[in-house]
């Protein structure tokens, strides 16, 4: 008996989620919020700016767009395309994903770029009726997530 299910599995899932350094800098709010709270009371002045914190790192960290490629589909943030569209990904690091990032980003391209991020895979698109013609993605393992373009190509 054949199987006619097509291949849903995940190859790759990664969410672009802010350095620990932003994240602070986020938390930072919350003792700010505190300050402003003190006049009604020092406790509550501290539970006010404790939740600030917890709530604004938990929303940054929610909120981040999730790369994955799950059966024969990448998925980058809320855009997705299927990979017969595309072409073989290119996984670049330091000063060759510098540049795909800023001079060499095409201009009819679809970008998932984040800052902090060092890896970018660039994988032109194929399909001659879409106006986008490559699609660019930050991510922290481009050579994985190349690879797992290219085995649901295949």
């Amino acid at each position: 008996m054949q199987n006619t299910v097509p291949d849903a599995r995940v190859r790759y899932r990664e969410r672009l989620s802010p350095s620990l350094w932003l994240l602070v800098t986020i938390a930072l709010a919350g003792p700010m919020v505190a300050l402003i709270f003190i006049p009604a009371g020092s406790t509550l002045a501290l539970v006010i700016g404790a939740a600030v914190s917890a709530l604004l790192v938990a929303g940054a960290i929610a909120l981040t767009p999730v790369v994955s490629v799950q059966g024969d589909e990448l998925r980058a943030g809320r855009a997705h395309i299927a990979v017969r569209h595309l072409g073989r990904p290119i996984a670049l690091t330091g000063d060759e994903a510098r540049q795909a990032r800023g001079p060499a980003l095409p201009a009819r391209g679809w970008h998932l770029v984040r800052g902090g991020i060092d890896g970018v895979v660039v994988v032109p698109n194929i399909d001659e009726d879409d106006p986008v013609t490559a699609w660019t993605i930050s991510t922290r393992t481009p050579d994985r997530l190349a690879a797992a373009i290219e085995a649901a190509r295949s």
